[in-house]
């Protein structure tokens, strides 16, 4: 069983990764069959549809959270996570407009559930959320 200390640096270590580029770390701390819940998108489940979501991703983005906060149930199943977004829109995204190196700011969060794999704890969902339209006035007034 996880507890409230681990999953509190699981998910300090997650967006430490995230914020570093490092995609590998990051997949590291997920269960195969992770759940990742897109914000106002689609479910797409396991490690695979994650490092794809994460390689589109980074083609078009480059992001940094920052002030991070992260809440956590006392059996350290569930956790929260609230931060600020600091990024540039590097490549036009399908459906989205078009990109000219905008920066934009805007505040996050995420929801986790964790469990235990073989005397680990890891990530098996992540729910994220930001305010898209907020995102697409900060890229349509530059």
């Amino acid at each position: 069983m996880t507890d409230f200390n681990r999953t509190h640096d699981l998910i300090h270590a997650y967006y430490a990764a995230f914020n570093r580029g490092d995609r590998e770390a990051m997949l590291t701390l997920l269960t195969d069959d992770v759940v990742h819940d897109l914000n106002q998108g689609p479910r797409e489940t396991g490690k695979p549809a994650f490092a794809v979501f994460m390689q589109r991703m980074d083609a078009h983005y480059r992001e940094t959270l920052a002030d991070i906060a992260v809440m956590v149930n006392t059996d350290g199943a569930h956790a929260g996570a609230e931060y600020v977004v600091h990024g540039e829109y590097v490549s036009t995204d399908e459906g989205l407009p078009e990109a000219t190196g905008q920066r934009y700011v805007l505040p996050g969060g995420a929801f986790f559930d964790v469990v235990e794999v073989d005397g680990e704890s890891r990530i098996a969902r992540v729910t994220n959320y930001y305010n898209l339209e907020d995102w697409i006035r900060q890229v349509m007034r530059q």
